[in-house]
């Protein structure tokens, strides 16, 4: 039996090697010579344990750093299992409600998550760093943009003030500038930028910009509405899409809302945006899948919380 496991092995060792044109016996015997994996070797943790580098002397800044890092990375599961849903032409129901769960479970740590922010730091230390990190706000964070192109289609993105005016037809520079946090970085009666949107759109526009074109029709959204009818009408999935939806654009923002307000007040963010309208889902009316939910709900959007 185990010879027999052993030849299957060497034979699909042997094709597999051969398909790229390799020599099996080398990559064997690179085998020999090889460590043996550790933790260490495959997670990096001292790689990422330093990445910590505080501007100031509060040891609350910390938390806020590695708090706002933790996000990052739980963006990039999100993004790597949407990837998978936009990436395939034909999308199974089972292959797409999997997918969906688990970015909905990831959203979800989020939300519950913002108790370790909004309750870890003394409001005394925050107000004292927070000063040293003008004019960086979250506000900038790409992959989160990325987040939402990769949801929804474009025109549910844009300033609920402009929508009327932008369709498929429009380029995408124009809608870019249309999009619903711009608003946060312009001056309203000028339209000059302020510099918390000037300097992320110096790093980050040009890939924004690819990203709505790729997106357009490999969102979460526009792939939900090719699967069968039989499958769009399944009410477990439907409660998903919903759960999704009302996670990210209401529980989230206002879970990260309410961590804002008890330290800041009416203050201005780092970045100088006006935080409070910016942040406010009745505002924004920022709906990921507006089909799916009824005119009142729709109405009353972001109302009840």
């Amino acid at each position: 039996m185990e010879n027999t496991l052993r030849d299957t092995l060497l034979s699909q060792i042997d094709e597999k090697y051969k398909a790229i044109d390799q020599n099996p016996d080398t990559h064997l015997e690179g085998l020999v010579y090889a460590n043996p994996i550790t933790y260490w070797d495959y997670i990096l943790p001292d790689a990422l344990l330093s990445l910590q580098v505080q501007r100031t002397n509060q040891p609350d800044e910390m938390v806020f750093i590695m708090y706002h890092q933790i996000n990052e990375l739980l963006f990039k599961m999100i993004l790597w299992e949407i990837n998978q849903v936009s990436e395939k032409d034909e999308v199974s129901p089972e292959f797409f409600t999997e997918k969906l769960s688990r970015v909905s479970r990831y959203f979800d740590m989020l939300s519950s998550s913002f108790t370790i922010m909004g309750d870890g730091m003394e409001k005394e230390q925050y107000m004292k760093f927070r000063n040293t990190l003008t004019p960086a706000s979250g506000f900038q964070s790409a992959q989160y943009r990325e987040i939402e192109f990769a949801s929804t289609e474009l025109i549910n993105l844009i300033d609920i003030r402009f929508r009327a005016t932008i369709d498929r037809n429009t380029p995408y520079e124009h809608a870019y500038e249309h999009l619903y946090w711009q608003a946060a970085g312009k001056d309203h009666q000028t339209g000059k930028k302020n510099t918390l949107l000037t300097n992320i759109e110096r790093r980050s526009k040009p890939e924004f910009l690819r990203k709505m074109e790729h997106y357009n029709t490999r969102n979460l959204w526009s792939k939900f509405k090719q699967l069968p009818e039989s499958v769009k009408s399944n009410p477990e999935l439907v409660a998903a899409m919903r759960h999704y939806d009302y996670t990210v654009n209401v529980t989230w923002v206002m879970a990260h809302y309410n961590a804002a307000a008890k330290y800041l007040g009416n203050a201005a963010a780092t970045g100088g945006s006006n935080w409070q309208k910016y942040m406010l889902p009745k505002y924004q009316r920022r709906i990921f899948f507006p089909e799916l939910w009824s005119e009142e709900e729709l109405a009353n959007w972001g109302e009840n919380v």
